[in-house]
């Protein structure tokens, strides 16, 4: 499928583009052939072939949700500039009122 001058001006116009005559001239020659390529893929024999949206199986792996213990508080408030009741204690954000 060969695309006009004029087919390539309208998608640059839609994809917001300013192309130059030079532009247009080699775009008009890619888009054409990468049509053409489209083209030649759907002459395909594709009967039988199930559709499938990845070239690998994909599936989810999942692990046991297994608890385990957490950090000891003197470790996770180590580097904190301030802390109160094991808590971090930080600017208030939100005036009240």
């Amino acid at each position: 499928m060969s695309l006009t001058r004029s087919d390539v001006e309208k998608i640059a116009h839609l994809a917001r583009l300013e192309l130059t005559e030079t532009e247009t001239a080699l775009y008009q020659g890619q888009l054409s052939a990468i049509l053409d390529y489209a083209a030649r893929l759907n002459e395909l024999d594709l009967e039988g072939v199930p559709p499938t949206a990845h070239a690998v199986t994909q599936q989810n792996v999942w692990r046991e949700d297994v608890a385990e213990p957490g950090m000891a508080m003197d470790a996770v408030l180590f580097n904190a500039p301030k802390q109160a009741n094991n808590q971090f204690v930080v600017q208030a954000v939100l005036d009240e009122g």
